[in-house]
């Protein structure tokens, strides 16, 4: 049987990566578009074997050089998406809104057998967030366009190669106190990234088609719960300090003047909002593919290098005094 060929839109990236190896392993070919194929093929190439992976440079509205690549897949799966906007186009219309709706379109065009985008969880609430209003439009462009699309909601995706964990992990280690926006209650299912690509590979795998699926890990925590968490497996004390929108507000908006800012506007309007299922939808769990990674054990595996002492501070180099202890 002729391998399916993949077409992958934001192939860099922490999803994207562990997808590639999922669905090469199982002899699916992919192609993977890159704005910069010097400065991202490197990381990309190493995911699978010689002749299970084609890297291309393009950029995402380069819509000539996109619809040659249409003419060759049977699938084309979206990952692109931004936390804060920048000049030069990279705004949240653009990337959520616009490109997913030109991808549906060229996948109508072509006789595509299957178009997966993934969106985020908890966006219908979020009425007064930009990012939540243009993921929700960009759903909407894709459905219109290519009513068979797959649309997945995930909640907040962790691994050692995640922007959440990891700059909480960082600012931990250094600050004294950590802020707790709106009292540290809103709730989230963290999802790990092996557990999402499993179940985006279920869906190609086995041809579900199915307009919304939420995607969520097996633990409902909330946000003061996951620094405590954090806090413990790095063995640290910190004061956490339940903030006024005020100063949240007024911090983020300090904050937004960095080039890669940790907080913004926007961000801290989704933060009021409960990042779990909704029950409006079919979740991973009804379609197969139940998470089975939990929070603790995941990062416990990579926290090690924000603790005292780094790589050295793991537990296979505890001393046996300390082990009988």
């Amino acid at each position: 049987m002729k391998a399916k060929n993949c077409l992958i839109f934001g192939g860099s990236g922490q999803i994207g990566r562990n997808l590639i190896r999922k669905l090469t392993k199982n002899n699916y070919k992919v192609t993977v578009v890159t704005r910069n194929v010097h400065q991202k093929s490197y990381i990309i190439k190493t995911q699978a074997n010689a002749g299970y992976i084609d890297i291309v440079e393009s950029n995402i509205f380069e819509e000539n050089k996109i619809r040659e690549l249409f003419k060759k897949a049977d699938i084309c799966i979206n990952l692109i998406g931004i936390l804060f906007e920048q000049k030069k186009g990279n705004t949240f219309k653009n990337i959520h809104t616009v490109f997913p709706g030109l991808l549906a379109k060229l996948c109508k065009e072509y006789n595509l057998k299957h178009f997966i985008h993934l969106s985020a969880l908890g966006i219908n609430e979020a009425e007064n967030s930009d990012y939540a209003k243009s993921k929700l439009n960009g759903e909407t462009e894709v459905l219109n366009n290519f009513p068979l699309a797959t649309i997945l909601r995930p909640s907040v995706v962790y691994s050692v190669d995640d922007n959440f964990t990891t700059n909480f992990m960082t600012l931990l280690s250094r600050l004294p106190f950590f802020p707790l926006y709106y009292g540290g209650d809103t709730k989230f299912t963290p999802i790990h990234c092996s557990d999402l690509t499993d179940t985006i590979y279920h869906i190609i795998s086995r041809n579900i088609y199915s307009k919304i699926i939420e995607c969520v890990g097996p633990e409902e925590i909330t946000f003061k719960e996951i620094l405590q968490r954090l806090l413990k497996l790095l063995n640290k004390k910190r004061i956490l300090i339940p903030l006024p929108f005020l100063l949240a507000d007024m911090s983020a908006r300090l904050f937004e003047i960095l080039p890669k800012p940790l907080l913004t506007r926007d961000q801290l309007r989704l933060l009021k909002y409960d990042n779990v299922l909704t029950g409006k939808y079919k979740s991973n769990a009804e379609i197969g593919v139940p998470s089975v990674r939990y929070f603790d054990d995941e990062v416990k595996k990579y926290c090690y290098m924000w603790r005292d002492g780094g790589q050295f501070s793991t537990e296979k180099y505890s001393s046996k005094n300390d082990q009988k202890k």
